[in-house]
């Protein structure tokens, strides 16, 4: 119908008259607080009254100050915060009748008929029972003359709307829950950290990683630090596994690699569902081996520590969501769940995520371990095979022989996983049977013949290491034709990797243009996303975005912090991106920064005005200070001193300015785990069809290949990895300011407004249709990992 199509805001939608209950219950998970902290602001923004249940449902069950309408400050400066700040308690009184009589008479008392629970399964199966037997139990309390008929008729429906908090992403139906990716944070920073300490003692460590139903972080922690073997609970190992697992460690020590790492998920079992414990595997490893092992395990170190930004950009967009799901809820709507699918905030029915969630368990209890890797969904199935694929080597004997020679190579600036994306695509080149050569310097160095095969064990350990090992230039490659053309002559070079920023897209245009001009480039040739800047065409997502953004939002934690102490202080900060706002936009979203100024936006001396006295009234709160975060290109006159000077006079008497650049900084440091899994998977993928193309290609002896699809760009949209060509791309971009036309993440400029205050009008067609568990997309790639 003509409804379908009309564009749907939501400040159509009211929130007046309406009262909304928040609590965290279960395990605490980082970024709960960020959820907490979307769901009180979007909630009084819309104009319901919100209030806090503290201790979860114990909160709910004992009433009284448990209970307690919030204000907009109430949830000043917890973002940054893990843990929940509303506390968390296991409640046995709520799993009994009287209990949940209890605390429906203490929510009707408020008039509370809209709860947003954040929480694991068993917390959310609690919420769906309490709402189907809500209106039972008002009629019980006005049988009991606790509340009177006409309460009965007005409070006659609960809505419940969930969001999964919980570090195991043990949930079906999101592709993260809140907490993996701040879970994974604290994994990988103990692995680097004993990584350096293992290399020089020649040792062996075990790490025990939690998940005691589900192995997620396991999986993914051995993939993002090239672990030697991984213990998970949905994948047990083969009969036999103990020969097998010393016959690598033993190998890889031969391969004069240093050091073994060993990741056991604690709920791992072997496959007569027989605990595999830590302690076990390290006495295997002593007494067959005679290694030097020890054991770590890491325990409540992985549910600590500040949320990373995906996981406070994740909880903050599920908590607007999640107010916007209550909003529209009906009594005909079942309790759902807000969730994230690719990119995508998607609702889900709370009891069919439930159910399936329960669905895996079934399967590992009765030993059908691969129908469990399967329900998990495709992006763990991805992991698991992208895992053992990389991790082991097999016999150069066993390896498939195709003659076709294969470069990667860097190119523009440097981008945290990078390297990630290099191994990857050497190990998965060498395990298809190819010659995989290693180009030095991006084009520039290939011009000048900086080329060498690369084997298996050379990319060893690289997952971990910042910036490029290859080493990395912004040359493009129309001045070096003649040269390029002659090095892939001289060494037979058959397909080209290229691991870059926008200097890469513009090059595989260049090298695809001179192909009527040189046979040498009509051969496959493939591009997988890499910058900071997260500015590429034909991708939603680019490596080493995410190692930036987590830079950017501790850097303003840290000034936050500093702020705290002096009050009435407001800072402004300088991002990089070229002309692109992704850094600036998302880590102000990230850091709860009041404004973020981009080129994407255009902005005027009124908005600038606005801005200074929006932060002139916040001074008068509990809040005293602010956060600015401005893009490096957004304006060539408004520059960041010029803001800086503006501020500074206009807010004479009532704060007082610093400034702060933040520079190279953001091009550096260890990958995040996100960067490492995406450039990890990404590039095994874009391997994969090279592989496919140069089959399709090769003719009478020589790889010919002159296709506008024969060179691609791997990117991931919305929900799926796609390859592109090139060349249809470059309809979808802005060639001046190196940005594509159009850009997902524009969708959530208002969030930040919104969380910042300020009136905004924000475009909410994508929400609102429930949509199925079971048809989950085949081949969907998570945006987190």
């Amino acid at each position: 119908s003509a409804m379908d199509h009309q564009p749907k805001f939501f400040e159509n939608l009211s929130g007046t008259g309406k009262a909304i209950g928040v609590l965290t219950s279960g395990g605490d998970a980082q970024g709960m607080n960020a959820a907490v902290r979307a769901v009180v602001r979007m909630g009084i923004y819309v104009k319901a009254k919100v209030y806090f249940v503290y201790e979860g449902y114990q909160g709910m069950v004992d009433g009284g100050d448990n209970i307690v309408e919030v204000s907009w400050e109430s949830v000043s400066s917890i973002l940054q915060v893990g843990g929940t700040v509303i506390g968390s308690a296991r409640c046995k009184s709520f799993r009994t009748h009287e209990g949940r009589l209890q605390a429906a008479y203490n929510l009707v008392q408020r008039g509370i008929t809209n709860l947003c629970v954040i929480g694991g399964d068993g917390s959310l199966t609690g919420a769906n029972l309490f709402r189907e037997e809500w209106s039972g139990l008002l009629e019980e309390l006005a049988q009991n003359g606790k509340i009177d008929a006409e309460a009965v008729k007005k409070y006659a429906y609960l809505n419940i709307v969930g969001m999964v908090g919980s570090i195991d992403n043990d949930f079906c139906g999101t592709d993260m829950t809140i907490g993996t990716d701040s879970a994974l944070h604290r994994i990988i920073e103990v692995v680097d950290a004993i990584m350096t300490t293992a290399q020089s003692h020649q040792r062996t460590f075990v790490l025990e990683v939690m998940g005691r139903h589900c192995g997620y972080l396991a999986l993914v922690s051995a993939l993002a630090c090239g672990a030697d073997w991984v213990f998970i609970p949905e994948y047990p190992p083969e009969e036999g596994w103990e020969d097998s697992m010393c016959v690598k460690l033993s190998e890889n020590r031969a391969r004069k690699k240093r050091l073994n790492i060993i990741i056991v998920a604690e709920g791992a079992i072997d496959c007569h569902n027989k605990p595999i414990t830590s302690e076990k595997v390290k006495d295997l490893v002593v007494q067959r081996l005679g290694f030097d092992t020890r054991v770590t395990i890491l325990g409540h170190v992985q549910r600590g520590g500040t949320p990373s930004a995906f996981d406070r950009i994740l909880a903050s967009r599920m908590g607007v969501e999640a107010v916007l799901a209550l909003l529209e809820a009906t009594p005909a709507t079942p309790a759902c769940v807000v969730s994230l699918s690719g990119n995508q905030a998607v609702r889900l029915p709370l009891m069919e995520c439930v159910q399936m969630t329960q669905e895996v368990q079934k399967a590992m209890d009765e030993g059908r371990f691969l129908e469990a890797v399967r329900l998990r969904g495709k992006s763990f199935e991805n992991n698991l095979n992208t895992y053992k694929l990389l991790s082991h080597k097999k016999p150069d004997a066993e390896l498939p022989k195709t003659n076709f020679n294969v470069a990667v190579l860097n190119v523009g600036a440097p981008a945290a996983g990078m390297n990630a994306a290099v191994r990857a695509a050497v190990r998965v080149g060498i395990t298809e049977g190819h010659k995989m050569f290693a180009v030095i310097d991006g084009f520039e160095g290939f011009a000048r013949g900086k080329i060498k095969e690369i084997s298996w064990g050379d990319v060893g350990g690289w997952t971990g290491q910042g910036g490029s090992i290859l080493g990395t230039k912004r040359t493009l490659p129309a001045k070096y034709l003649e040269k390029i053309a002659e090095q892939m002559r001289t060494n037979n070079i058959n397909a080209l990797m290229v691991i870059g920023g926008f200097e890469a897209y513009l090059g595989l245009l260049e090298l695809s243009a001179a192909r009527e001009k040189y046979d040498e480039f009509c051969v496959p040739m493939v591009m997988v996303p890499a910058t900071v800047s997260n500015n590429v065409p034909g991708s939603d997502f680019s490596i080493g975005a995410d190692t930036a953004l987590n830079t950017i939002t501790d850097t303003c934690d840290r000034i936050k912090q500093s702020a705290s102490g002096t009050k009435r202080r407001v800072f402004i900060i300088e991002t990089m991106g070229g002309y692109c706002g992704y850094l600036a936009n998302m880590g102000a979203l990230a850091a709860g920064a009041d404004a973020a100024y981009i080129f994407e936006e255009q902005f005027d001396i009124r908005e600038l005005q606005a801005n200074v006295e929006h932060l002139t009234e916040k001074m008068k709160t509990s809040i005293q200070r602010g956060l600015v975060l401005r893009n490096e290109n957004c304006n060539e006159n408004y520059t960041t001193d010029f803001i800086y000077q503006l501020y500074s006079e206009e807010g004479k008497g009532v704060f007082d300015c610093r400034k702060n650049v933040l520079g190279h900084m953001q091009q550096g440091g260890a990958p995040s785990p996100f960067d490492r899994n995406f450039g990890t998977k990404i590039s095994a993928k874009a391997m994969q069809w090279i592989s496919k193309k140069l089959k399709e290609t090769y003719r009478k002896g020589k790889v010919f290949a002159n296709t506008d699809d024969s060179v691609c760009l791997l990117g991931m949209r919305r929900r799926n990895l796609v390859f592109q060509p090139v060349a249809e791309l470059k309809t979808e971009t802005d060639f001046v300011h190196r940005i594509p036309k159009e850009q997902w993440w524009l969708k959530l400029r208002p969030l930040m407004k919104i969380l910042a205050k300020y009136k905004t009008s924000y475009d909410v067609s994508d929400s609102g249709q429930l949509e199925h568990v079971a048809m989950l997309p085949k081949e969907a790639v998570p945006a987190a990992i």
